[in-house]
């Protein structure tokens, strides 16, 4: 007998609120929109995603209007809070009450963490998580096994680094959740100021093995998957402490001739200076690619959270 998992007007607020095997499911589907993405499809005609970035945004919010446009639907929204009343003082439950009337499924970034929970509690279409302050990112960690997935075959099995800011890093937050549900040895890389935070430690590490290392190099050659981070600036709340950590580890070619030659490093992007530009022409660069993997994953989330499929 053929398993429902049912998403449809389903919020997408925390990676958490997925089992394995749905999770596995929306992979399938977002196996299927590969073909859609290049000759497109009108599933979702009629329908209006609205976008409210209250935070900038290339990759996600840009990645989530290709994948309605795909999907034959239509957006609406804005991407810079001074243009929207919220400049006048009107509350995030407010807009969110007046741009359900607009739209079927809202897709908001905000600062603040707790802000997608909150507009979910108020809205009465679905909402997607696009970034809540540096707490989680669900559907990033989802492009990001959809990643893992299609260059290594599988995700069980595999040796995965998390390198960087993993304090305010919200993008390793959730992928920390996701790979959880696998069978994987995880090892989390940072200076001591940017370790992984206790409570994402202490919820994971019952489900897999988590290690903890200030050495890239204890790890790196063993590894299938380094997913490389930002230092960011923009989170820290001292920008003496950020002085003291960026530029911490910097991946080059000398780096990754300790590397296994099946490596694959990811990072969610923007970059500053974490990875050399010579890695980009090179078989261990996936996060180009990694990017385009966003409207594949977010048209299959869009399609199964606005019904087109079940």
């Amino acid at each position: 007998m053929k398993k429902i998992y049912e998403f449809t007007n389903r919020d997408i607020i925390s990676i958490r609120g997925f089992t394995r095997e749905e999770i596995d499911y929306i992979l399938k589907v977002s196996r299927m929109m590969e073909p859609l993405a290049e000759k497109g499809s009108d599933m979702l005609r009629g329908k209006v995603l609205a976008e409210l970035f209250f935070e900038p945004s290339t990759r996600t919010m840009l990645s989530f209007q290709t994948a309605m446009y795909k999907l034959g639907g239509n957006v609406i929204g804005f991407a810079e809070p001074g243009v929207s009343s919220v400049w006048k003082g009107e509350s995030l439950a407010d807009t969110v009450r007046v741009v359900e009337n607009y739209s079927d499924v809202i897709v908001l970034r905000h600062p603040l963490e707790g802000a997608a929970r909150l507009a979910a509690e108020y809205a009465k279409v679905p909402v997607i998580n696009a970034g809540s302050g540096a707490e989680e990112h669900p559907t990033q960690a989802l492009l990001d096994l959809y990643t893992i997935l299609k260059y290594k075959g599988g995700i069980d099995g595999l040796s995965i680094i998390l390198m960087g800011d993993l304090r305010y890093g919200r993008t390793v937050h959730s992928l920390a959740y996701a790979l959880s549900l696998y069978d994987v040895d995880l090892h989390l890389v940072s200076p001591d100021l940017l370790r992984m935070r206790k409570e994402v430690i202490e919820d994971i590490k019952g489900y897999i093995k988590v290690t903890e290392h200030r050495d890239l190099m204890e790890v790196l050659p063993d590894a299938d998957v380094l997913y490389v981070t930002r230092i960011q600036k923009e989170r820290f709340p001292d920008l003496g402490e950020y002085e003291k950590v960026k530029g911490s580890y910097v991946i080059d070619l000398n780096v990754l001739k300790k590397a296994r030659n099946d490596l694959i490093v990811l990072h969610p992007l923007p970059r500053v200076d974490e990875i050399a530009v010579e890695v980009d022409s090179t078989s261990f660069a996936k996060y180009f690619e990694q990017a385009r993997n966003g409207v594949i994953v977010r048209m299959a989330l869009l399609a199964l959270v606005l019904g087109a499929i079940k």
